[in-house]
């Protein structure tokens, strides 16, 4: 929400450089200098926190121990690793998370423009993104609580954000352009994944025990981010002075491929490729938690209950340790 004012302002600029530089500059200080806060600010883990006294690093670790996935023995392990690569669970995930954030080209890079091609100006289409903002970031801290208020509903919240998501993209897809009430409510939602992909992190955290595989396996998932997170070789709103196109890095493959400029203001390939891959993750996040749900009853009959034993001291993996629990 509060983005597409600060760019509303810049870019009323009158200067040596076009507005569409300022926007940058601006955004890319305030990221560099909030880096050095997060460098100095924010621990890697609670034994090397800052400003702890003794009582309070020892209550941090201690509070650890409850997700049984191991804070102490934090040097690499080869088997951790291995194990992770052959885990049906951590593959699913990293698969969720491409899919999933395949809707963020559209999402980053078109929003401005559909709104723009609604008939309304470039600087006017930046105040239009302001709801959906408000939407979006209501959507992605209401179901993180939800989450956190009733145990075992994290997969089934993914698959609900995402059929948002879904929606929005059939909207913007099917519907006329002279449709603006409908095609701006597509708009708004098209972003509900944002808290599913909340969740499906902490999922996949609270679901992973072992240091090294923890570790490794959170890096890998921001991997399937990246690669889904595309920013497409498409015109940006028109501002004065803007460049034409945009590029980005890693996985901007897909955007340029599916979103292309012959099939404008349709855009059929890509709005059938994200509505697919928006369906696969929901599919997959039902998988996932049948896979787990499966596994922990398995456990259960075993007669080893969960318990903490083994979260500090020993690095059990979750599949090496049979007191551990996943979360769905």
């Amino acid at each position: 929400m509060v983005s597409p004012l600060i760019n509303y302002a810049l870019g009323h600029i009158k200067g040596s450089l076009a507005p569409w530089r300022y926007m940058y500059l601006v955004a890319g200080s305030i990221t560099v200098l909030w880096s050095f806060v997060i460098l100095f600010l924010m621990p890697p883990d609670p034994i090397r926190a800052r400003r702890f006294t003794d009582r309070e690093r020892y209550i941090a670790v201690a509070r650890m121990r409850i997700n049984n996935s191991g804070v102490r023995n934090t040097h690499f392990k080869k088997a951790q690793l291995y194990e992770l690569l052959l885990d049906l669970k951590f593959w699913l995930v990293f698969v969720m998370a491409f899919c999933i954030l395949v809707a963020n080209g559209p999402v980053s890079t078109f929003i401005p423009i559909i709104i723009n091609q609604l008939g309304f100006s470039g600087l006017n289409s930046l105040l239009l993104i302001i709801p959906a903002g408000f939407i979006i970031g209501t959507i992605e801290w209401t179901v993180p609580y939800l989450a956190y208020k009733f145990p075992g509903w994290r997969a089934y919240l993914v698959t609900i954000t995402v059929c948002g998501t879904i929606l929005g993209s059939f909207l913007l897809w099917l519907l006329p352009q002279t449709q603006t009430g409908a095609r701006l409510f597509g708009v708004y939602i098209l972003a509900s994944y944002g808290g599913g992909y909340a969740v499906l992190m902490s999922m996949q955290i609270a679901n992973t025990a072992g240091y090294t595989k923890r570790s490794v396996g959170s890096s890998g998932m921001f991997v399937g981010y990246c690669l889904g997170k595309s920013k497409s070789d498409r015109p940006i709103v028109p501002i004065s002075g803007s460049p034409s196109y945009q590029r980005g890095c890693l996985g901007n493959f897909l955007g340029p491929l599916v979103f292309k400029t012959q099939e404008a203001p349709k855009y059929n390939t890509g709005w059938i490729t994200t509505i697919v891959t928006s369906i696969v993750a929901a599919v997959l996040a039902i998988v996932y938690r049948v896979i787990c749900a499966r596994e922990n009853k398995k456990r259960d009959r075993t007669g080893e209950m969960e318990a903490y034993e083994h979260a500090y001291e020993d690095d059990l993996t979750d599949m090496k340790n049979p007191q551990f629990r996943y979360t769905l």
